[in-house]
């Protein structure tokens, strides 16, 4: 598989949310050396984070992934609680 790069980082890192990947770049070349992106569709990056620390994108990464599952939980139960309910059924014999 050929390696993901973005404006030169090399991505290293990744979890997915629902649709939005979070990922962790890393550049041997230019400071800062990491940043952590929020992805559409594998190739729209954007809403970067950047860093010198790598252990500080690593847990920046896992915040924003984080957040957005946090997010997407909320939101399920929130339209789970506006379905209407439906009547126990009993069984029939």
């Amino acid at each position: 598989m050929d390696a993901r790069i973005n404006e030169g980082y090399t991505i290293t890192d990744s979890i997915q949310i629902g649709e939005t990947e979070f990922v962790l770049g890393q550049s041997g070349s230019k400071p800062p050396m990491y940043v952590t992106w929020a992805c559409k569709s594998g190739d729209n990056y954007y809403w970067g984070h950047y860093f010198s620390d790598p252990m500080e994108a690593k847990k920046d990464l896992l915040i924003r992934a984080n957040e957005e599952l946090e997010y997407q939980m909320e939101r399920r139960a929130r339209a789970a609680e506006k379905r209407p309910k439906e009547p126990d059924k009993e069984c029939e014999r």
